[in-house]
């Protein structure tokens, strides 16, 4: 629902709790100071590093999937009637090829959602985006151990087929009913078809630029890793050069136009909420190394031990943190420097680079905060009880 839509009572609301807020926070507080600095502060980071280079690549990848991906073939690799192994395997492997943070995947979750993916198989995909990063698992054998790092990597994989599959079956009346909405299929078919070879080449160059313009350097991790980051400028631009062959000779005016527009809407649905959450993730937890309202001397002192809590808390923390790709790595070395346990190591790294209070707040906006609160609990329990369980065995 958009702002335009909101009910007078609940506008009303919204300017009752500014005021309050306007009313008895107290701003010239050091702590309120220092918050509202970092917010700021954490949002411009956000946008230097993140917008440009990350979310406007996927948002033209989710519009193109949105306006030229053939609906028939999304129902029959990823719809609620789709193989389940097949739906789940391409799920995670196409989230896991792409390795991009908790924001980045969410345009393109969105649009393969919106074209008729089932819950499920799109939820195994919005997780093992930002959870199945092969660097990260790596780099995390290297800093952690390999049993950590092992134990990551494994779970990440298992997480993403089980929280689909349980999304799929808690909602499996809702799916049902979507999948048979004739509404779903609504739109021209009277575009001019491009065969397979040429979506692929055609999907593949925008795939092939998010990924490079991202590539992180792995510094001394890997040779060949590092190698490809030196190159991925050249490589991003080759791809650059093959998209805007595609799009000048394979699509007609009209085409790129409902492409352009397709991906504009994905940008006034997704930025506004993602700008939001990021101005309240850096005003509660601060950027990385720099203290906010809520001390990181504070959420250190209760990760200690292997207890129930300091697993709970950590899967907590980590879905409402804010991960840029890699981040999480020197973020859980400081902690665990700082007397953080084994367990709830591993329970932060499975739930805090997949999830994210922006990332929540715009699932919710695509799902409803049922179905996100649903796939949020189910993080945080999975990722709580395999900490719990490590930290047991460590």
């Amino acid at each position: 629902m958009s702002v335009k839509e909101w009910s007078p009572n609940k506008k009303l609301l919204v300017l009752a709790g500014v005021f309050i807020a306007a009313y008895f926070i107290p701003f010239d507080a050091p702590r309120i100071t220092g918050a509202l600095n970092e917010a700021f502060l954490m949002l411009g980071e956000y946008a230097r590093e993140h917008v440009l280079l990350c979310l406007v690549p996927a948002m033209f990848i989710a519009g193109a999937i949105t306006v030229f991906l053939d609906q028939q073939a999304v129902m029959r690799y990823l719809g609620p009637d789709a193989k389940r192994m097949t739906a789940y395997g391409v799920a995670s492997v196409s989230g896991a090829i792409l390795a991009v943070c908790s924001c980045t995947v969410l345009p393109i979750f969105k649009g393969i959602y919106k074209k008729g993916a089932g819950l499920g198989p799109a939820v195994a995909f919005l997780y093992s985006g930002p959870a199945i990063n092969i660097l990260a698992i790596v780099l995390s054998a290297k800093v952690f151990g390999w049993k950590l790092g092992l134990a990551r990597a494994l779970g990440a994989v298992l997480f993403s087929i089980l929280i689909g599959l349980a999304m799929a079956l808690i909602f499996r009346k809702d799916d049902a009913k979507r999948a048979a909405d004739a509404r779903m299929f609504s739109g021209s078919m009277e575009k001019p078809p491009r065969n397979l070879g040429q979506t692929i080449v055609y999907m593949g160059s925008m795939i092939g630029i998010l990924v490079f313009m991202n590539w992180a350097n792995s510094k001394g991790g890997s040779a060949t890793w590092d190698a490809i980051y030196a190159a991925k400028w050249w490589i991003s631009g080759a791809f650059a050069l093959v998209l805007a062959y595609t799009v000048i000779k394979w699509f007609t005016k009209e085409e790129r136009v409902d492409w352009v527009i397709a991906t504009r809407d994905f940008a006034l649905q997704i930025l506004p909420l993602l700008f939001a959450g990021v101005l309240v993730a850096g005003f509660l937890l601060g950027r990385p190394g720099h203290d906010a309202l809520i001390p990181t001397g504070w959420i250190a002192g209760l990760l200690g031990g292997n207890s129930l809590f300091a697993n709970f808390f950590a899967s907590v923390a980590g879905a409402l943190m804010y991960f840029a790709t890699l981040t999480e790595i020197p973020i859980v070395q400081g902690l665990l420097g700082a007397g953080m346990g084994q367990g709830p190591a591993l329970a932060l790294l499975l739930a805090g680079p997949s999830l994210s209070l922006p990332s929540i707040l715009v699932i919710a906006g695509e799902l409803g905060w049922k179905k996100t609160l649903t796939y949020v609990s189910l993080v945080v329990v999975l990722s709580t009880a395999v900490g719990l369980l490590f930290g047991a065995m460590a």
